[in-house]
């Protein structure tokens, strides 16, 4: 492993996250005072300098960029969140929202949780999870007769808690690619490493170019849902842009306990539902919308098997519902709920707990699922789906027709072999580390059901914020333990990195010295060099 190339990454994250920290810090001491904006972040942007400008200058040589590779890619973009988020923690522990180091009459072991509890909010809000602690029981900020707790928090802190998600959306080394390309070289290994799902289309000549493009689609549509829900919808200025900043990345934080409901606006939900969508699916798909190449856009198998979901589940549930709700209320409801859990956003316009056991099962699949390949949202991605059913169908086939020779394609074009062992692969250590942190986080929270349970993990590994049972819409997750805490966020970070990122920190050989090959290949030279002087003399 070089850890120069290590440094280099971690030390450029650092410093990356000073401009959204003195932004921050300006708009709080502008909404909430120069005090609130001292405490909760000065000393994270100083910090945050001090820590990465160290990386940079002590651990980094000339010729680092040139020595990037893919192995140090995976690795560096791996450790790069985790350093993120505990720089993203610090607001929430220091600015009071938990109980922290300048919180009055806190104990040491209220601190302690302060500080679990800040840092699963900063990783629920880089991976766009959208699960969250904050309630009265954790918060100094809210007494237990307070009814929006959430919304009880400095409006600067709270401001930055959607910036998380909306940093974390597009994927910060993405920011980086379009800032500091020349900087940081090996460009497209930390593109790979870092956006969702299998596959980087080039959308233009450059990486940096690409990255330019699929930033300006995801600010553009930001701005435009903004304005909608400020103009059209009705929402104050400051609620508009917290959710602006929290839909597209799918994250699904809200400004308020109960989330959209407390809204209660069919324009509103709908404006939302749209741009969920359009965050759902392939960004490169979008690209093609604006430059007006439809067959491509109408010819994505993944995108038409996405809308196929969406559309039946919908109906299924819409169906299962009217009985019980009416006409009105059960489509509203079916289709807010099934688009916010189909892209792995999270919000809520109503307590789904409340619905027949189907319906859970049905977003519980949802969760799994996922979004589209290229998109902001999280699960395993109908790309992966749609290709493992598909050798599982040619596999059949072969047992009717074992000399016919079937390939398998995906709009249009053979999927290569190397590329469906790696899904498979990823499905496989989906599967396994599912089960394994199912088994765990039981025997964790051993009053949980199976339900609270199984739904935790699989929201967690999907990015998609509530879960089922016990920690449905309408609650939090600040009942779970330290342990448990502390383990869903690994989760959420190993689903928002693919899994095969993050585990790519496991292999010994990632850690290993660099091979002795080059030396090796220097020797050689330097004694040819000496033969061939030699020879002239």
């Amino acid at each position: 492993m070089r850890r120069d190339v290590l440094a280099l990454i971690v030390g450029w994250t650092m410093v990356a996250m000073i401009v959204p920290l003195a932004f921050s810090f300006v708009i709080t001491w502008w909404l909430d005072g120069i005090n609130t904006a001292m405490v909760a972040f000065f000393l994270p942007t100083v910090f945050s300098g001090v820590i990465g400008g160290t990386f940079l200058s002590v651990g980094v040589r000339s010729d680092t960029k040139d020595r990037l590779r893919d192995r140090e890619a995976f690795a560096a973009v791996a450790l790069a969140w985790p350093v993120a988020v505990f720089v993203g923690s610090l607001p929430f522990w220091l600015g009071g929202v938990f109980h922290g180091p300048f919180t009055d009459g806190s104990t040491m072991a209220d601190i302690g949780r302060g500080f679990v509890n800040s840092w699963f909010e900063s990783m629920s809000g880089f991976t766009t999870t959208g699960a969250t602690v904050i309630e009265p029981s954790m918060s100094p900020n809210c007494i237990p007769s307070t009814i929006d707790c959430i919304n009880s928090q400095p409006r600067g802190i709270l401001l930055w808690r959607s910036s998380t998600q909306w940093l974390g959306g597009m994927g910060i080394i993405m920011l980086g690619l379009m800032l500091l390309s020349r900087v940081l070289g090996g460009g497209m290994a930390l593109a790979r490493a870092e956006l969702t799902g299998p596959s980087l289309s080039k959308l233009r000549p450059k990486l940096q170019q690409t990255a330019i493009a699929l930033w300006t689609i995801y600010i553009l549509l930001t701005l435009m849902e903004i304005l909608l829900l400020w103009g059209v919808g009705d929402m104050t200025i400051f609620d508009a842009i917290n959710h602006g900043l929290t839909t597209m990345p799918t994250g699904g934080f809200s400004t308020h306990d109960a989330s959209i409901a407390y809204y209660d606006s069919a324009v509103i939900e709908s404006i939302i539902i749209v741009f969920m969508l359009l965050a759902g699916i392939n960004f490169t798909l979008i690209w093609f919308a604006w430059e007006r190449q439809w067959d491509k856009v109408y010819g994505d198998q993944e995108a038409r098997n996405w809308v196929y979901m969406l559309v039946i589940i919908t109906l299924f549930v819409f169906i299962t519902l009217i009985v019980q709700r009416g006409m009105e209320d059960s489509f509203r409801d079916s289709i807010f709920q099934v688009v916010s859990i189909g892209t792995s956003t999270g919000y809520g316009s109503a307590d789904y707990m409340q619905w027949p056991v189907v319906t859970h099962v049905l977003l519980f699949l949802l969760m799994i699922i996922g979004a589209c390949a290229g998109s902001t949202g999280g699960g395993l991605k109908m790309l992966r789906v749609t290709l493992a059913f598909k050798v599982a169908w040619r596999e059949i086939g072969r047992i009717s027709q074992p000399r016919r020779i079937l390939r398998i394609r995906m709009n249009g074009e053979v999927v290569e072999r190397d590329r469906l062992g790696l899904i498979i692969g990823m499905l496989f250590v989906w599967t396994g580390l599912f089960a394994l942190s199912c088994v765990i986080l039981a025997m964790l929270m051993p009053d949980s059901d199976f339900e609270s349970v199984v739904s935790v993990v699989a929201s967690s590994l999907g990015n998609t914020g509530p879960a089922l049972g016990e920690y449905g819409p309408t609650n939090t997750w600040a009942s779970m333990g330290t342990p448990s805490l502390l383990i869903t966020s690994v989760l959420m970070w190993f689903g928002r990195l693919e899994l095969m990122t993050a585990l790519l920190l496991l292999h010994p050989r990632t850690w290993a010295r660099e091979e002795r090959e080059a030396p090796d290949r220097a020797s050689v030279k330097l004694m040819k060099d000496l033969f061939e002087k030699i020879e002239r003399k």
